[in-house]
């Protein structure tokens, strides 16, 4: 597996339909559709996918996402930067969990400053812009990366919400 595989992943999901189409899929995420194939592959491989390659394995990858993604692809928050909410700075976390200080994936376009946190992706702060399910399903997975044991169980029960 690759970080790219989750984004993929999840915005499949956000797009919540399974006629999906790799080209348009790899425009919105700003990927090459040789990496979006790829990543259908490793998914399939993985069982994340079905065979077809187009229906997402929801409780499998809930599951991976909570208990497998911290360790797979862990985060550490870094310096302070300009750039776009994610975790327990963005929604939907944002409601529930009020916090002095912000972590954001560094972008030059970004409103927020924070402590950056390195993206699953390199094209998820763009990608997040343009749709805002996605970006709340990343901020969720990142709250999972970096977040202290209350904000990783909210998170996991909003991931568990918006994937199963």
């Amino acid at each position: 597996m690759k970080p790219q595989d989750i984004v993929v992943l999840l915005k499949i999901i956000a797009l919540n339909k399974e006629n999906w189409q790799q080209i348009p899929l790899a425009y919105s995420l700003k990927m090459s559709q040789s990496e979006v194939s790829q990543s259908v592959a490793r998914s399939r491989f993985s069982g994340l996918l079905d065979d077809s390659g187009k229906k997402v394995m929801r409780q499998t990858l809930n599951d991976f996402l909570q208990y497998g993604l911290a360790v797979v692809f862990p985060a550490i928050p870094g310096a302070i930067v300009r750039g776009m909410p994610t975790a327990h700075s963005a929604a939907p976390l944002n409601i529930e969990i009020s916090s002095g200080e912000n972590y954001v994936w560094p972008f030059a376009m970004g409103t927020v400053r924070g402590h950056g946190i390195t993206p699953l992706y390199s094209s998820v702060p763009q990608a997040a812009l343009e749709d805002e399910k996605l970006h709340e399903l990343l901020s969720l997975v990142d709250a999972l990366r970096v977040g202290r044991a209350r904000e990783k169980n909210i998170a996991a029960r909003e991931l568990k919400h918006r994937i199963c």
